[in-house]
């Protein structure tokens, strides 16, 4: 199994301003439509909905999978693999308060047909946590642009 986390500051200096709320937003679009988020992703369907859960399938570097997703409002969104060649869960989270926002995500992943590990798994390891961790800095680049736009304010 495999264990990564990374945590950033939502509002580092220099960088626009976001709130908590903008933060969450961003998130549950990232969950209808994680494309414009997540490098690597070819596919994000969502198949059904019901209350705080999503249900989607996706393509991550060329695997088909399929996720559920659960929505903690303003607080945490956990996606949990329910096929592919991965099993596992992901877990973004808004950390803090207003003067200090952070972005927390954590995976702990496993490869189906390989043993832990393995050389494969340590390969995998090292892909997913290049990919994973530049979707932290690629989500917050999402928010920021999702923020600047005139049309975020009138939604």
């Amino acid at each position: 199994m495999i264990y990564v986390s990374k945590e950033v500051p939502a509002n580092a200096p220099g960088q626009q301003r976001l709130s908590r709320s903008d933060i969450w937003r961003g998130l549950v679009m990232k969950a209808e439509n994680a494309l414009p988020f997540v490098p690597g992703m070819a596919k994000c369907d969502v198949i059904s909905r019901s209350g705080n859960s999503i249900v989607r399938d996706i393509v991550f570097r060329g695997e088909d999978a399929r996720e559920r997703i659960t929505l903690y409002p303003e607080e945490k969104v956990v996606f949990v693999r329910e096929s592919g060649n991965v099993d596992g869960f992901i877990v973004n989270e808004i950390l803090g308060d207003d003067d200090n926002l952070r972005l927390r995500f954590s995976f702990a992943l496993q490869l189906v047909d390989a043993p832990s590990d393995s050389t494969q798994e340590q390969e995998f390891r090292a892909i997913m946590e290049r990919d994973y961790l530049k979707a932290v800095d690629a989500t917050l680049g999402a928010i920021r642009q999702m923020v600047a736009d005139p049309r975020y304010a009138a939604a």
